[in-house]
């Protein structure tokens, strides 16, 4: 009698892979994030309160580490921006802003915009214009706005005094209304998130976050100006509205640029985070017309 062959098995099923890390709605990891923000934090007030050089420094380190993130992902589109130039440039746009002003910094501008420009002709005819123009973007982009933060600094007058003055409470406004308007968003966007605000470039944000920004940013406007700056109460109105606004444009457009790299985050220098251009967006986008602001409003008066 032929025996009947045994059943064949059913092929091993390779093992699922771990789930992946859930951080909730709001899609970070929220412990992380906020120890990196204490030290971020930490360390901008000690040297912003105790030797204002050194924060200038400070600031001048995150943008060359900027500029060579936004390098590192133009580089997924054959783009390879002229770093050492554009480093070089950024840093003394800086320098130039807080010492001499802003015509000294519009001039530095535009030099470093024709340095980067001269310094690509070696690498011949093909590509050129589009690699200048992303030299030029990334200069105005990044060090041309990040010096706005030098002038609001340089409001206190002599580089060499020390303690809260006039530049250091401008820079505290300036960077808690930021803050505001961050926090607003989060809260309000995890708690009531329903509609989106623009969900083909960053489906997480929502018009009920874009509200709690709203709200969080003008109270902290008035708050700050009233009470640190001495100011008008109006002031501080028009202060959280522009934050807000252009806090959220900011956040918009730097999810426009890394949708289109193919990156989810510019890199990893920050834990919690990703890059520094993912925290820089709202900032550089908030400073200069905050800087316009509080210069005539408050500080020229």
């Amino acid at each position: 009698m032929t025996e009947m062959p045994p059943p064949a098995q059913p092929p091993l099923e390779p093992p699922a892979p771990p789930p992946a890390s859930d951080h909730g709605r709001a899609g970070r990891d929220l412990r992380a994030a906020v120890a990196s923000a204490v030290v971020l934090l930490g360390t901008a007030g000690l040297t912003l309160f105790f030797f204002k050089t050194a924060f200038v420094v400070m600031v001048a380190v995150i943008l060359v580490v900027a500029i060579w993130e936004l390098r590192r992902g133009l580089l997924a589109m054959d783009i390879d921006l002229p770093e050492q130039p554009l480093m070089a440039g950024g840093v003394v746009m800086i320098v130039v802003a807080y010492l001499w002003g802003a015509p000294a910094l519009v001039t530095a501008t535009a030099v470093s915009a024709l340095s980067v420009m001269l310094w690509l002709l070696h690498r011949g005819v093909e590509g050129y214009v589009r690699t200048a123009a992303a030299s030029v973007f990334t200069l105005i982009y990044v060090p041309f706005l990040g010096s706005f933060v030098a002038l609001m600094l340089a409001e206190g007058g002599d580089w060499r005094s020390v303690g809260i003055d006039d530049g250091v409470k401008g820079i505290i406004t300036f960077v808690l209304v930021t803050i505001a308007s961050d926090i607003g968003g989060y809260v309000a966007g995890v708690l009531f998130g329903k509609h989106p605000m623009a969900p083909v470039i960053s489906p997480k944000k929502s018009w009920e976050g874009f509200a709690g920004s709203f709200v969080f940013t003008i109270a902290a406007g008035v708050l700050l100006v009233v009470y640190l700056l001495d100011g008008d109460w109006w002031v501080g109105v028009a202060l959280g509205v522009i934050a807000v606004v252009m806090a959220t444009l900011g956040d918009l457009c730097e999810s426009v640029i890394k949708r289109d790299l193919g990156v989810k985050d510019m890199s990893q220098v920050i834990p919690g985070h990703g890059g520094l251009m993912d925290r820089l967006d709202s900032l550089l986008a908030t400073i200069a017309p905050i800087w316009l602001l509080l210069h005539y409003a408050v500080f020229s008066r």
